[in-house]
């Protein structure tokens, strides 16, 4: 089976408060139903920069990162299958799916 990088853009917390401990297991569950799949569950990342020849940004660019996961699946297309399903879109968040290659 192949390996995907999943990365979170985005999923900024909704204009009604959550309670912290319901949307982790909201993403547990997401993971738990699709078993052996996320070889690595990842984690939520801080602020992030963009490095480029003009320098340096602050903001993380356009859409930055929010996290990511390393997920298995027999193609691209089962692992979009998996990410369809996440929580980030109930927040207006994205995953963006990319095979890992191996060298």
């Amino acid at each position: 089976m192949a390996q995907f990088i999943f990365v979170y853009h985005g999923g900024a917390a909704s204009e009604t408060p959550q309670d912290p401990q319901a949307v982790m297991a909201k993403w547990q569950a997401w993971m738990d139903a699709e078993p052996g799949a996320f070889i690595n569950p990842g984690a939520p990342v801080g602020m992030s920069k963009t490095v480029s020849t003009g320098g340096i940004a602050d903001n993380g660019g356009s859409n930055p990162t929010s996290g990511f996961s390393i997920v298995q699946a027999a193609d691209i297309d089962a692992a979009c299958k998996i990410a369809q399903a996440c929580p980030i879109h109930d927040n207006n968040g994205t995953v963006e799916v990319a095979e890992i290659m191996e060298m």
